[in-house]
């Protein structure tokens, strides 16, 4: 299929040479009847194939999009995406049509003049109240999505944890029984304290580090970022969050995970695209994926870049309690 695209790519520029290369020799040249009809035609032929292909990418490639939201916010913002999504191809679709339909219908034929409006203002009015209004629309509802999304001053015992980044990998901690994170500082990094925990913050002693991310289903879970060294970016596509750690500051973001890692497997479109995705290891030899929720840096951070991943477990929530009160505290682990 790449090689195909190549190929298309290679004569669709070599196409456009030659026509550039035409239009330079031929200046003087009046286009004939037989010329504009020649060209209408082609622009109606074009646009069918324009469309046939739209329609094809859609059958054909809508696999490799994401599943379900796996979080309550992350509907919500499907839910933008798709009012999004559909006013651009609703609008997409009769411009382009319009755009066709007119260079085939109206191509030049002898004695037909061009009907234009050399001034409108009751047409301008139209193409510009219009799209503002829409815009405008569009902007407040992705407003009150971010709100939502951002705000999670509701939430009743949220779960509170940190994610730090450095490169190449990421390190996490979960609040203790006081639901409160100690202070952190890259200047406090010493031997086993990576993350530059300030053990000298009484919050501090009961935090819990951790090497994976588990999270309870049904629990809203506030994310506190560091960065230790560059600019990263926390990624967790499945849940529709991402946000930026930057070094010197904290950021954050909160989502409730609404789908354990376990019922995301049964997903009918995940399990189309892990068969797709095992198919391909097949082929090359290589072991069969399952799959897990990730951790990913979505900014380009250096040569291993694409190392920084943490596997994800979405659990019920006695699970996820059960497997936090066995995890060792701040206090033991530096003592």
């Amino acid at each position: 299929m790449t090689a195909l695209l190549y190929i298309l790519l290679a004569i669709v520029v070599a196409v456009a040479i030659w026509q550039v290369t035409s239009i330079l020799n031929f200046k003087s040249v009046i286009a004939t009847e037989k010329d504009n009809n020649t060209q209408g035609i082609l622009f109606a032929v074009f646009g069918v194939f324009f469309y046939g292909l739209m329609i094809f990418s859609f059958v054909k490639y809508s696999i490799i999009l994401l599943p379900d939201s796996a979080s309550v916010e992350g509907e919500s913002y499907d839910t933008l995406y798709m009012v999004t999504m559909v006013l651009i191809l609703v609008v997409q679709a009769i411009t382009q049509f319009l755009l066709f339909y007119f260079a085939f219908k109206y191509r030049g034929i002898k004695d037909r003049k061009a009907l234009f409006y050399a001034d409108s203002h009751k047409l301008e009015l139209i193409w510009t109240v219009v799209p503002a209004v829409v815009l405008a629309g569009l902007v407040l509802y992705g407003l009150s999505v971010w709100v939502d999304v951002m705000d999670p001053s509701d939430a009743e015992n949220p779960l509170i944890v940190e994610v730090y980044a450095k490169q190449f990998s990421w390190e996490a901690r979960y609040a203790g029984e006081d639901n409160e994170l100690g202070l952190a500082n890259v200047r406090n990094i010493k031997g086993i304290n990576t993350m530059g925990v300030d053990m000298s913050d009484k919050n501090a002693l009961d935090d819990i580090p951790v090497r994976e991310l588990r999270l309870p289903k049904g629990r809203k879970v506030i994310f506190k970022f560091r960065s230790q060294d560059v600019l990263h970016s926390a990624y967790m596509p499945h849940f529709r969050a991402q946000m930026n750690c930057v070094p010197g500051m904290v950021t954050q973001f909160a989502f409730t995970p609404s789908l354990t890692t376990e019922e995301m497997r049964l997903n009918d479109k995940t399990i189309a695209k892990v068969d797709g995705i095992n198919k391909i290891r097949a082929e090359k030899g290589e072991d069969t994926y399952e799959f897990d929720y990730l951790l990913l840096c979505n900014k380009i951070c250096g040569s291993s870049h694409y190392n920084m991943q943490m596997k994800i477990i979405v659990e019920e929530e006695e699970d996820f309690n059960a497997w936090i009160k066995n995890q060792k505290t701040m206090a033991q682990v530096v003592q």
